[in-house]
């Protein structure tokens, strides 16, 4: 059962970064970059002989103001028809995708993906798998979720955790790339984490493999890229693995956790009953643990709050997102995670006591308002 609840949300996730931004072997480094007449004048005669250079000044002066206003124009109607062809090659390559997405609803590396597809229009089927049996991923080796099966063509591609696929889907958009060129730039390991449990690791899953021309167009700069990069990874390394112990802090909370989780989860009957009792008790137990494993304070909310508070430190005050007038990879990451305690007690506080609901709010509508 224990099991069952991690699946919800999950306690621990393996995150490898390992080549320091470095590209994987094989790929081109020039064509994937890692990271580019006052009173008492002159007589009328006098006058009218200087006054026409003056004339002819001021209409050359007028001449060129309506010519660099129809510069203007044309230039802003031209940038405006950029980005419209732009958005319909997305469009045009999103339609090309046909994906699945199989997930737990209530865990937050799903909800992540769920962000990213939902403000970027790509429609998906979703596969619900339950948590005991997980009979629904029985094809694939790797036995974790999110999966998401990318059908581009003849072309069937499994792409494996969440990072994995927000970036490759990301890389995809922008670049254009055959996506099964570009899941070969995220290769995975297997390695032994600190409990002598065996995991699959990602190489490379905060990079966007973009030419200099597309990453300067996406990002403006390096330290923009870097910002997102790395607040992506702050919420796989930290921000998650505050939702266990906030939301199953106490028995009661625990208990309404579970029962949250059997309504829009994949159960049975039976499996239903047991998990929300015998897992919620379970759960309420394991997340002592996760509070000492990962040095949190004796009222883990502090830790929540704190997190949310460093987050819109970080957004700052001078614009919405912290990708600017609209979110990018790092604004749909911490969204995602949140958003998994939506009616709970742990999310009701966290709107209370910080300073993330005006950060939050906005996000829902950036969400919401996206071109279906």
């Amino acid at each position: 059962m224990a099991q069952a609840a991690r699946a919800l949300w999950p306690v621990g996730h393996a995150l490898a970064w390992r080549l320091g931004g470095r590209l994987p072997s094989g790929l081109p480094a020039q064509s994937r970059v890692g990271f580019a007449g006052a009173a008492g004048g002159p007589g009328p005669a006098a006058t009218a002989r200087k006054g026409s250079p003056r004339l002819l000044g001021a209409a050359a002066l007028a001449l060129g103001g309506v010519l660099g206003l129809y510069h203007t124009a044309r230039w802003h109607l031209r940038a405006q028809d950029l980005r419209a062809q732009r958005s319909a090659a997305q469009l045009s390559l999103s339609s090309r995708l046909q994906l699945t997405l199989y997930q737990y609803k209530t865990c937050p590396f799903c909800s992540k993906v769920r962000a990213f597809l939902d403000f970027h229009a790509l429609p998906y089927q979703v596969v619900e798998v339950n948590p005991v049996r997980r009979a629904e991923i029985k094809f694939s080796s790797y036995r974790k979720v999110p999966i998401l099966l990318a059908q581009e063509g003849e072309s069937l591609q499994q792409l494996n955790d969440s990072s994995v696929i927000i970036s490759a889907l990301k890389t995809y958009l922008v670049s254009g790339q055959p996506l099964e060129h570009i899941v070969t730039y995220y290769p995975s390991i297997k390695a032994v984490n600190d409990q002598g449990k065996e995991v699959t690791e990602f190489f490379n899953k905060y990079w966007l493999m973009l030419d200099e021309k597309e990453a300067q167009r996406m990002y403006g700069g390096k330290e923009a890229r870097m910002e997102e990069m790395k607040w992506r990874q702050w919420a796989d390394d930290w921000l998650v693995h505050l939702i266990s112990p906030n939301v199953y802090r106490t028995p009661a909370e625990a208990l309404a956790s579970f029962d949250y989780i059997v309504r829009e989860g994949k159960f049975g009957a039976l499996e239903g009953a047991v998990a929300k009792y015998m897992g919620a008790a379970a759960m309420y137990l394991i997340s002592k643990r996760l509070k000492s494993r990962h040095h949190l304070q004796d009222d883990v909310r502090e830790d929540l709050y704190e997190a949310a508070d460093k987050w819109v430190a970080a957004v700052g005050k001078d614009r919405p997102f912290m990708g600017g007038e609209k979110p990018n990879l790092a604004d749909l990451a911490v969204y995602g995670v949140l958003r998994v305690m939506e009616g709970l007690e742990a999310f009701d506080d966290l709107m209370r006591h910080s300073r993330i609901q005006p950060w939050y709010l906005r996000m829902e509508k950036a969400i919401a308002e996206a071109p279906q």
